[in-house]
């Protein structure tokens, strides 16, 4: 059993859109990601995620709202919902889902992530 540092885990990486595990709770995935620009709109079918901003401000557009995220605060997707995060700045984010997820939900793309990292 080892503490996790975000700020160390987050400065070994520079790449957008691309998570990495630094922690398991059960069948769930803790991860770290840095989201720049806009992703695509998506949905996860059978997974819930957690998006908590540690740094930066997040949109969570959603069909029917945009919801802001600042430092601190935190928004559940529930699955099957379609959203699209977009990211005006860097915005650092722990992602807490469950291991099944993919990154790209029920889209395949060239930011999909298949094999995610640990860090």
């Amino acid at each position: 059993m080892k503490k996790v540092n975000m700020e160390e885990k987050l400065s070994a990486f520079y790449d957008y859109w691309s998570p990495k595990i630094v922690g398991e709770l059960n069948d769930t995935y803790i991860k770290l990601v840095k989201l720049k620009g806009e992703f695509v709109w998506h949905s996860h079918e059978n997974e819930d995620e957690l998006f908590l901003v540690i740094r930066g401000s997040l949109v969570m557009r959603l069909r029917n709202e945009d919801v802001v995220l600042n430092e601190g605060e935190f928004f559940v997707v529930p699955k099957g919902v379609e959203h699209m995060p977009i990211a005006e700045d860097e915005v650092h984010v722990m992602l807490i889902e469950p291991k099944t997820t993919l990154n790209t939900g029920n889209v395949k793309n060239e930011r999909t992530v298949e094999q995610l990292e640990t860090i």
